[in-house]
């Protein structure tokens, strides 16, 4: 007989692994995620939850000054609300990517809502843009098995991040700064490249007060003190 205590620690020993593949950014448990290449020059800038009226036109403004393409993972009912918006984005020249259609956590969510999320997005992109989407990332890089058999039916690369500025907390310019330049010393320690997650707005409605990190990416891009190199994820499939 196996003690009820050995039990009840292989149970919680169980859901912590569970828990690490759906919601750990770089777990290949699940499946294959995009994370980033072994070049640690580089340096993918990703924004997520836009397009967003109150900080998208700024934030364009800014990589457009320094000459960068960045990726933005484009929730679906925002575009639906802002499709001139998003078109600006595209136009501008960055990787677009599908964030679902209403930003639900999709680890829990069942497999039918989930290809709805997808697939829905999917066709409001491509025919918003005029152009096919081929990244999609998981709200909260939240995600199982199924979510990526399915990404993977739709002809969509999920991509994950080693680098979170944890912008969707108040901080100033200077701190999330800090945090980005600390992830990519990380990474280029380890011979990573770095996958920035940032945000341009909040998933629950539009005008999310974003400006420190477009300020901050900003920042990172005036100094570049590290020669970096700035593409997108589709450098690393």
């Amino acid at each position: 007989m196996i003690p009820a205590v050995a039990i009840g620690v292989a149970a919680a020993a169980g859901v912590g692994a569970a828990v690490y593949a759906a919601y750990r950014p770089e777990s290949q448990i699940y499946g294959a995620t995009v994370v980033a290449g072994s070049d640690p020059r580089q340096v993918a800038l990703t924004y997520d939850d836009g397009p967003n009226p109150e900080v998208t036109p700024y934030l364009l403004e800014v990589l457009a000054r320094h000459n960068v393409r960045a990726t933005f993972f484009l929730v679906g009912h925002f575009v639906k609300a802002q499709p001139e918006l998003a078109r600006q984005v595209a136009a501008a020249g960055h990787l677009i990517g599908n964030h679902t259609l209403t930003h639900p956590n999709l680890a829990i969510t069942s497999a039918r809502e989930t290809r709805r999320q997808l697939a829905e997005t999917n066709d409001l992109l491509e025919q918003t843009l005029g152009q096919k989407v081929r990244f999609f990332r998981a709200p909260f890089g939240a995600r199982r098995p199924a979510t990526l058999r399915i990404a993977r039916e739709l002809g969509l690369h999920a991509v994950q991040w080693n680098v979170a500025a944890q912008d969707w907390n108040p901080a100033t310019p200077a701190q999330l700064l800090e945090r980005m330049e600390q992830g990519i010393a990380k990474n280029q320690r380890k011979n990573r490249a770095s996958n920035v997650l940032l945000h341009d707005g909040g998933h629950l409605g539009l005008g999310a007060k974003r400006m420190p990190t477009v300020d901050a990416t900003g920042l990172l891009l005036e100094k570049n003190i590290r020669n970096l190199t700035f593409v997108t994820p589709e450098n690393w499939v």
